[in-house]
């Protein structure tokens, strides 16, 4: 420990010496101290009641193993709730299907028809967009276009609005290019996305009291917002991409979005300190984090993981998926490294030891191995069968841990802990298997 603290200065680190197990019967006071826990080589039964200490606390908890080719890990966490999710594929809100008072302002201030050569190409697409729009609009009774055909028919309109020369050759306007370009983009009607409706709906969003978390309170708040001044709509995310435009105009439609964000989050932020006081909750909420839900609104996200009790309890566990997984047609689904791994842990439970660990032992274990997931399948109330070949390549790694694996598991265990411990991206929910051997990889929720 102390030549890993030498790694880096930033970092503090220690070390108990101590077997778990005899943590968890004599102090386990021990591991409520810590934000999450990460797990791993522990036998089924002292996993569950570490699992259950932690569940009772909620703490967070990581297994993560490396057992031969197979790569396993498994996230236990009761609610975990996240405000920076950073999906990859974001729309951005330009709101153009519903322009905000400020916007519509500004763009009504241009004309374009009057503008010379250099500010009619420096335009900002937004803007030729929305021009066009409400064109449209003029001539369709106030319908957007509402199809491809229709969308089409616009970027041709756009495209008409491309000045020539004196030759009547068509200038080089790059603005109306990424304008044709947008359209599609630019068009999507403004919408809440159906994982914040569902949150909105949540109990702990609708039945608020002292205990509620921050993150209940802010979406209580934007819900509230939704219902009245938003018009069904979440507050203005007031950001804009970049775009072909000269640097006055572009600051000018950039200021346009940020001072309607900026009001959006000033009526939010008035009913999340109304909350507070009707909840009398001693702590506040700061206006950098109300101001910071607000533009992530549409990407919140939660997380609520099953216990390893549930998971462990023949009763409630997702047998559902497990069987669908294992009648796979190819009958290769990594779901089956899942069952094999579940077999090995009560392999060790009823025979002290892993199968396969000396070399003359494989074959009897083959055996052995079977007969433990033959009962565990039918525990589960499934028919399925697993592979004898795959059996005894499991009864082959003996337990044995691969460097490789390893540093991939390890590797895949602390992203994860950094998403759970910053609250920032969407982890794992709740289990993931990698399959070294095709290197495939494969999330469930059991």
């Amino acid at each position: 420990m102390e030549l890993l603290n030498e790694l880096n200065d930033d970092v503090n680190g220690c070390y108990e010496d101590e077997n778990p197990e005899t943590l968890l019967e004599n102090n386990p006071e021990f591991f409520k101290k810590f934000t999450i826990v990460v797990a791993t080589g522990l036998s089924e039964r002292v996993l569950l009641q570490l699992a259950d200490v932690l569940w009772q606390q909620s703490i967070p908890l990581l297994v993560c193993r490396s057992y031969g080719f197979i790569g396993y890990m498994r996230l236990v966490v009761k609610e975990h709730t996240v405000i920076e999710s950073h999906p990859d594929n974001a729309h951005e809100d330009l709101r153009l299907d519903r322009p905000f008072p400020a916007l519509v302002k500004y763009c009504d201030s241009l004309n374009m028809d009057t503008m010379n050569k250099k500010d009619h190409s420096h335009t900002p697409w937004l803007v030729i967009i929305y021009k066009y729009l409400q064109q449209w609009k003029n001539e369709h009774n106030g319908s957007p276009p509402q199809n491809y055909k229709e969308k089409n028919q616009l970027k041709q309109m756009i495209r008409e609005g491309i000045r020539k020369n004196e030759d009547g050759i068509t200038e080089d306007e790059e603005n109306f290019d990424e304008a044709i370009k947008s359209v599609n983009m630019a068009l999507v009607p403004t919408r809440i996305p159906s994982e914040v409706e569902k949150l909105f709906n949540d109990p702990c969003a609708i039945n608020l009291s002292p205990e509620s978390k921050p993150f209940w309170i802010l979406l209580r708040a934007v819900k509230e917002f939704v219902e009245n001044e938003g018009n069904g709509a979440l507050p203005l995310r007031g950001s804009i991409p970049d775009m072909t435009a000269d640097s006055g105009r572009y600051i000018q439609l950039q200021n346009a979005y940020i001072e309607q964000a900026n009001k959006d989050v000033a009526v939010i932020t008035d009913k999340v300190n109304m909350l507070i006081n009707s909840l009398a909750k001693g702590v506040s909420i700061s206006d950098q984090e109300i101001k910071l839900f607000c533009k992530n609104s549409a990407f919140v996200r939660i997380l609520r993981c099953t216990s390893l009790a549930e998971e462990y309890n023949s009763q409630t566990i997702n047998t559902q998926d497990i069987g669908s997984h294992l009648e796979d047609e190819d009958g290769d689904s990594e779901m089956i490294f899942y069952v094999l791994l579940r077999g090995v842990d009560r392999f060790y439970e009823e025979y002290n030891r892993y199968p396969g660990g000396d070399n003359d032992q494989v074959e009897p274990d083959v055996q052995l191995l079977k007969g433990i997931i033959s009962k565990l399948i039918h525990e589960w109330g499934l028919t399925s069968n697993v592979k004898e070949d795959y059996i005894h390549e499991i009864c082959r790694y003996g337990a044995s841990e691969l460097h490789t694996i390893a540093s991939i598991m390890g590797g895949c265990a602390a992203q994860e802990v950094i998403k759970v411990i910053t609250g920032q991206f969407v982890p794992i929910d709740n289990t993931f298997i990698y399959n070294a051997v095709k290197q495939t990889s494969f999330a469930v929720k059991l």
